[in-house]
């Protein structure tokens, strides 16, 4: 396993190496790109991506936890969790990493 994260920086840098855009473009069109995706799950849209997978939102009602210390019942309030889910390509490509 690698230590190393991928990083708006490096987006925007794989944008102007293999697209040719100004650097500075290059880093405007990430982040539209990034801020795109963002709107459309805080308005709860569902964004999927061909071949890469799909990101959602999901409402997960109220309900009663534990403190696994304590044994103390907690209350956990409603919220929205943001899931991703791979699309099968990916799954398979990341699979296909792990057996090098």
């Amino acid at each position: 396993m690698s230590d190393k994260t991928l990083t708006r920086m490096d987006l925007s840098e794989a944008v102007f190496r293999e697209v040719g855009l100004s650097r500075n473009e290059s880093a405007q069109l990430v982040e539209s790109v990034l801020q795109h995706i963002s709107d459309a799950l805080v308005a709860g849209e569902q964004v999927k991506i061909s071949s890469f997978g799909t990101f959602s939102v999901r409402k997960k009602s109220a309900r009663v936890g534990r403190n696994p210390k304590t044994g103390e019942e907690v209350p956990i309030h409603p919220r929205r969790v943001l899931t991703f889910r791979p699309s099968h390509l990916m799954k398979e490509r990341v699979a296909a990493g792990n057996q090098r």
